[in-house]
């Protein structure tokens, strides 16, 4: 999908990426869990939850309450913790995101920018991520959450701040724009959820990225550009499909064999009476003769 430069003398516009599904494969809350696992600040139990929320999330997209209770149970982990412990689980982080990144996504953002739009990365992950990701990628800017209030260098673990989530980030972009005289009308949203239907009703171009059921079925309705790089699904399918046809060929295969096993037990009812050798002279005879009754 390709981005037209805004008309000369109007006002900035710009182009807002949601992170996950969007940007990227997968959840980034998962790869935050996967490396702080590693640096020892969170269970193997909570990790194996979150692998498996990671998958459903990739199949069918988030939903209210897995992200209310992701936010609640991040929030809560972070108390005590030192965010100097968190600033250097960056890089495992980020080697856990990059990978996933959809280059076909990166390339359409990169044409907003060379059109003359800035580009943002609007998630509800922390902003700390949002941060970071947004200077690797080299976007203009990011918004994210604040999963903690901080005392003297210490997450208390009390949520604080605007929750980047359905609402959220619609108020945040629309603050964002009066600060940085964005024109709405003229920007342009890409997300893949249902959830963020505000955010995508607030700009003048929306585009539904790897779409879950829900927003399938508005952005039909709507006339809205739908793009497609999750690949998941597909591949559970297309599995599906092999384990099928394999367990037909097998089948089929049997019904083979039957039929040829039943075909030579037939062939062997009907063969003709062969001599057959004695075991003392090797010499052949003939069957036992029956002497007719009189």
């Amino acid at each position: 999908m390709g981005a037209e430069a805004p008309p000369e003398g109007t006002a900035r516009s710009a182009a807002f990426f949601d992170l996950d599904r969007t940007l990227m494969q997968g959840s980034s809350a998962f790869q935050f869990g996967r490396a702080a696992y590693r640096a020892g600040l969170m269970g193997r139990r909570q990790l194996v939850a979150d692998a498996w929320a990671n998958v459903r999330f990739r199949l069918r997209g988030s939903t209210d309450k897995d992200t209310e209770v992701l936010r609640d149970r991040i929030s809560a982990s972070l108390e005590g913790v030192r965010v100097r412990d968190l600033e250097r689980l960056g890089a495992d982080v980020l080697a856990g995101v990059l990978p996933r990144i959809y280059p076909q996504m990166l390339a359409v953002a990169y044409e907003h920018q060379d059109a003359g739009r800035r580009i943002y990365i609007v998630t509800a992950a922390s902003q700390e991520l949002a941060d970071l990701l947004a200077f690797v990628l080299r976007f203009d800017g990011s918004i994210g959450s604040r999963f903690s209030e901080v005392v003297d260098g210490v997450h208390t673990g009390r949520p604080v701040g605007l929750f980047i989530y359905r609402t959220g980030k619609a108020i945040a972009i629309t603050e964002l724009a009066a600060r940085e005289g964005i024109e709405l009308e003229h920007s342009y949203a890409y997300s893949d959820s249902e959830s963020d239907l505000p955010m995508l009703r607030a700009v003048g171009h929306p585009v539904v990225v790897n779409p879950d059921a829900v927003l399938t079925r508005i952005a039909r309705t709507e006339g809205w550009a739908v793009l497609r790089f999750e690949r998941l699904g597909r591949r559970l399918k297309a599995g599906a499909a092999l384990i099928g046809a394999a367990a037909a060929g097998g089948i089929g295969s049997a019904a083979v064999a039957t039929r040829a096993r039943r075909a030579q037990q037939d062939r062997a009812r009907r063969r003709p009476w062969r001599r057959r050798p004695t075991a003392g002279h090797g010499r052949a005879t003939a069957p036992p003769y029956r002497r007719r009754s009189r």
